[in-house]
């Protein structure tokens, strides 16, 4: 009777890790279904991607493919960095976990998914830890796209809308200020302890305050160290769209071109949508900030689409291979064997 039991829970096991993972498969083959297969513009964005190749403009997008692994080799070794003093692992495991969180990150608001596709990489009783890490990696990120995309807008506003001078200033001046207090934040991230002691979380109080405690190792220079890499991650990515812009024909001064690109990363930050809709957002602020430099609608927004594809959609599906081979109920503590 006992065997009986046990050989039915693994089977209940089998079929729940099964379902998860056909679940997640899912979900990321209609996403991209709806983004790359449906739309009214799609038979036109081909047609011009396809034109400007035979145009002999195919080494814009070979960079950009290239600098695709940069990208995201920048972010898991941002995320191994910040795991090492707390769950050391090979960088090798880390693309893995970024990978995984990509494909879920697809279909879930503010790409919130990545922290759940990361912590299939760990034991289940790290499971917060890697949380608390991806949480410092978003903050030094968050951090370098705020900082460089309010010099960016600052800009783009005077170039393109012109507005009173103490209207800009002003501005700059309160979206600088902010991103000088996020910065104190972030490099005296330890002093978040203290602060949470002050609050009546009741019964939670403990469990919180135990994982937050990993929060004092990280010092200064690794937090540097991480910050760097989430700087380069920035330019490799501006760089990469710039690219998709020139093989699209759209000839833009480098500067002017830089801080449209920027202007387009921050005010997408504030919108908190998944990526097929923040895609959306994304062409239609494109729009905007590139129509004195060409009346190109549709090449336009077919940058940002193979954009798109090249950084999202192939990561994605190699991270739903990954998922495909994990053990999710285990990575989540909900089973103690493998099955």
């Amino acid at each position: 009777m006992k065997m009986g039991i046990f050989w039915s829970s693994i089977s209940w096991s089998k079929l729940l890790n099964l379902g998860i993972k056909s679940t997640i498969l899912a979900l990321l083959l209609f996403t991209l279904y709806r983004q790359l297969l449906t739309g009214d513009n799609q038979n036109e964005l081909g047609r011009i991607f396809w034109q400007q190749l035979q145009n002999g403009n195919g080494y814009w997008v070979v960079i950009t493919i290239i600098l695709m692994p940069v990208n995201w080799l920048l972010e898991s070794r941002k995320w191994q960095l910040l795991m090492q003093p707390l769950v050391p692992m090979s960088l090798g495991k880390a693309v893995g976990a970024i990978l995984a969180g990509v494909t879920i990150s697809m279909f879930t608001p503010n790409r919130i998914g990545e922290y759940g596709g990361r912590i299939l990489a760990v034991e289940a009783r790290h499971n917060w830890t890697a949380v608390l890490a991806s949480l410092v990696g978003s903050f030094a990120q968050l951090l370098a796209l705020l900082g460089f995309g309010m010099f960016g807008a600052f800009f783009f506003l005077q170039n393109k809308l012109n507005p009173e001078p103490y209207v800009l200033y002003s501005s700059f001046l309160l979206g600088f200020s902010l991103v000088l207090i996020l910065g104190f934040i972030y490099f005296n991230v330890d002093l978040i302890i203290p602060l949470i002691r002050r609050f009546p979380l009741g019964k939670w109080r403990r469990p919180v305050l135990k994982q937050l405690l990993a929060l004092r190792y990280y010092h200064r220079p690794l937090l540097f160290r991480a910050f760097f890499l989430a700087f380069f991650r920035y330019a490799v990515y501006c760089l990469q769209y710039y690219l998709m812009l020139r093989f699209f024909g759209l000839y833009a001064p480098f500067w002017a071109a830089f801080s449209g690109i920027a202007t387009i990363f921050l005010i997408q930050t504030s919108i908190p949508l998944p990526p097929l809709m923040g895609l959306m957002a994304r062409g239609e602020i494109a729009l905007l900030v590139w129509s004195d430099y060409s009346d190109n609608t549709l090449g336009i927004l077919a940058a940002t689409f193979l954009l798109f594809i090249i950084n999202l959609s192939v990561p994605a599906l190699l991270g739903a291979g990954i998922i495909v081979k994990t053990n999710v109920l285990k990575s989540l503590g909900y089973e103690q064997n493998s099955s």
